[in-house]
């Protein structure tokens, strides 16, 4: 089997359930920059020792931003939608535990820190790309998985509080942006 079709050759691609699109289309760009962001977590997964917690909890985050990939390639719920309410409910878990373990901060901070946090302040920036192409498709009026839409939306938070969580594990101090106002007050 070759992996080759050549409709690429024609700047054309195949969509879930055999449809074709134009490899610029609003639907083919949301799934591509999804699948950059899966790039960039694997880039950071790679920086990891695999006996670390956070290794196996990233590859699982993959997987589910896979799915939502898979969920952007299928047009009109070709087949059952993969990102489901549960994952979301985990997302927003693990972001309130990482949020709750790192210092305070009432401003912004700059990227950066350890290097395994300045790479999840990317996969943050990479997520928030496939999110805006995530809307450009819906305001095409097509059809979209409104999970992987609310995916895409805690995964940045996710991203956030886990490279300012990882910093604080490494003891390594934030940069804050110089020009904030106050941001991130706690509401309970």
């Amino acid at each position: 089997m070759n992996i080759y079709t050549r409709y690429g050759d024609r700047g054309l691609t195949r969509l879930v359930g055999g449809g074709r699109a134009k490899k610029n289309a609003p639907r083919v760009q949301a799934y591509g920059s999804i699948d950059t962001l899966n790039a960039q977590v694997g880039m950071t997964v790679a920086s990891l020792d695999r006996k670390e917690a956070l290794y196996a909890e990233l590859i699982q985050v993959q997987q589910w931003i896979f799915d939502c990939g898979s969920d952007f390639a299928t047009p009109e719920e070709k087949r059952p939608y993969k990102v489901e309410p549960q994952v979301i409910t985990w997302l927003e878990e693990k972001i309130d535990f990482y949020w709750e373990e790192s210092p305070k901060i009432d401003r912004f901070v700059l990227p950066g820190g350890t290097v395994t946090a300045a790479n999840l302040h990317l996969c943050r920036c990479f997520t928030r790309e496939a999110e805006r192409n995530a809307v450009d498709l819906l305001e095409q009026n097509e059809a979209v998985n409104g999970e992987a839409l609310k995916f895409l939306n805690r995964l940045s938070d996710y991203f956030f509080a886990l490279a300012r969580w990882v910093n604080g594990q490494a003891e390594q101090s934030e940069i804050f942006y110089e020009n904030s106002v106050s941001v991130f007050n706690r509401k309970k």
